[in-house]
């Protein structure tokens, strides 16, 4: 029965699958959404859940699209999420072309693509193709062939959503935008672990920090976070199976040529208010910025060329959500779930949070760590963890932190020194012993007149001695 059950699932997903390939086009905002709400009423792999959802609207009331995407079990909250956003800047244009083609690659690849595969039975995708159909739809894109300037690059008030987000180091007076506040709220809502965000203009992956403690014209200098090491690993996972932004290759229309691929945020040029920013101190996402094609606004004609060289890049950085720890924090005595405990990585200043089901993610390379949980009403807890060698397909560790109700007293224990003792060590005790006769010569941990507390100290220390020679004999 369940043999003919999964049988017919199966010819309906094949039956159901009717929509053709995605045009290699400009989508403007109704060609999007009639894509994003064809693929939501598809029949697709039977495993596959998908959901197309809005996280709000824009200044001229155009919804923000995200498709939801995975293959795991549907209410299954251990699954890291990571979202692929496009099209922040308007007039950035292939971001958003690239995203819905992924979109129709990994619901054609699931069961066929291992790294597709392993992707969605793992991780829950959502992906927004345009954080601002506003400046889209003004910047006039027709056939491409524009690299740099045009209209479109800010939202519809004249302003750039990536310089609108809250700053780590400065207060940002910017106004909130709308288009902002509801990726802010959506960020609140999901407990998201990586992160991109597409643009273009450039071929290099942007790592934080993009804002610096002291800004200084023309500096250059690198802004590091915490996790500089992690960042730097997750850019060149992209920059290195890209097809050709690995090898640092000049575009026609910028001066730098970034090696390997990769830059520091401030390295390159330095602003307060980028999204990658936002995400990583205040949420522990780890977003990184993606800049993809040398053209603000490719020609139509290399979009396909475009595609094959970001497609597997893609894939493999979104994979390295299950890169590094995961786990619960628990009631050690009730097994409550405790949610918004403050989670440090011991020697990186930056803290993260458990979600409302009390699970915790964080992305790490390969070493030995401490883990430091916190949260009113419970004692302190660390716990160290081990995060074995680098994997084809990564698997996150996972642990359960418990911790005792602050109501409940902890034994304080000293910490014990594990001393090894030599001969002379016990001649020096001996002699010391025969040295001092009066209990009020011996400077020890009892001074005064001879008690019976005082001769059980003295016999507590000579049988302290006949045990040690016994063991060194």
């Amino acid at each position: 029965m369940l043999f003919l059950i999964s049988f017919l699932s199966f010819l309906f997903f094949v039956k159901g699958t009717s929509m053709k390939n995605v045009d290699f086009i400009y989508h403007n905002y109704s060609n999007l959404t009639a894509l994003m709400k064809g693929w939501n009423n598809t029949s697709f792999h039977p495993r596959i859940y998908k959901n197309l959802y809005s996280i709000g609207k824009s200044i001229q009331d155009r919804e923000l699209w995200v498709m939801e995407i995975s293959a795991g079990p549907k209410n299954e909250t251990s699954l890291p999420n990571v979202k692929l956003i496009g099209n922040i800047h308007g007039n950035e244009v292939f971001g958003r072309e690239l995203l819905l083609h992924f979109i129709e690659y990994i619901f054609a690849e699931y069961t066929k693509d291992e790294a597709v595969t392993r992707l969605l039975d793992n991780t829950r995708l959502h992906i927004m193709p345009s954080m601002n159909p506003d400046g889209y739809e003004s910047s006039n894109v027709g056939d491409g062939g524009f690299c740099s300037g045009g209209l479109g690059r800010e939202n519809a008030l004249g302003l750039d959503l990536n310089r609108n987000f809250p700053d780590y180091y400065h207060n940002n007076r910017e106004p909130l935008q709308v288009e902002t506040k509801a990726v802010m709220q959506w960020m609140d809502k999901i407990p998201f672990v990586l992160s991109t965000a597409l643009h273009g203009g450039a071929m290099v992956v942007n790592y934080p920090f993009d804002t610096q403690k002291n800004f200084k014209s023309f500096s250059k200098e690198p802004s590091l976070s915490p996790d500089d090491d992690v960042f730097i690993h997750l850019a060149k996972t992209y920059a290195d199976n890209h097809l050709v932004m690995h090898k640092g290759l000049l575009c026609d229309n910028i001066k730098e040529n970034f090696k390997g691929g990769i830059t520091n945020g401030a390295a390159w040029y330095s602003f307060a208010g980028s999204m990658q920013d936002y995400n990583y101190f205040k949420h522990g996402c780890m977003e990184l910025t993606m800049e993809i094609s040398c053209c603000k606004v490719p020609k139509v004609a290399d979009l396909p060329g475009l595609w094959e060289q970001n497609r597997g890049a893609l894939v493999d950085f979104a994979l390295k959500a299950n890169q590094g720890v995961t786990g619960l924090v628990l009631d050690k005595y009730t097994k409550k779930n405790i949610s918004n405990a403050t989670l440090y990585i011991v020697g990186r200043d930056m803290p993260f949070h458990s979600d409302v089901n009390g699970r915790f993610w964080r992305i790490l390379l390969p070493g030995d760590y401490k883990i430091s949980v916190s949260v009113d009403g419970y004692h302190n807890e660390e716990v160290s963890f081990r995060i074995e060698g680098l994997e084809k397909f990564p698997k996150l560790l996972e642990i359960d932190i418990n911790l005792i109700n602050s109501s409940i007293p902890i034994p304080t224990t000293s910490t014990q020194t594990s001393t090894a003792f030599t001969t002379q060590d016990i001649k020096d005790i001996t002699e010391n012993d025969r040295k001092y006769s009066s209990i009020d010569e011996f400077d020890g941990p009892i001074v005064g007149k001879v008690t019976s507390a005082s001769v059980q100290w003295g016999f507590v220390k000579h049988l302290y001695v006949i045990v040690v020679l016994t063991l060194l004999m």
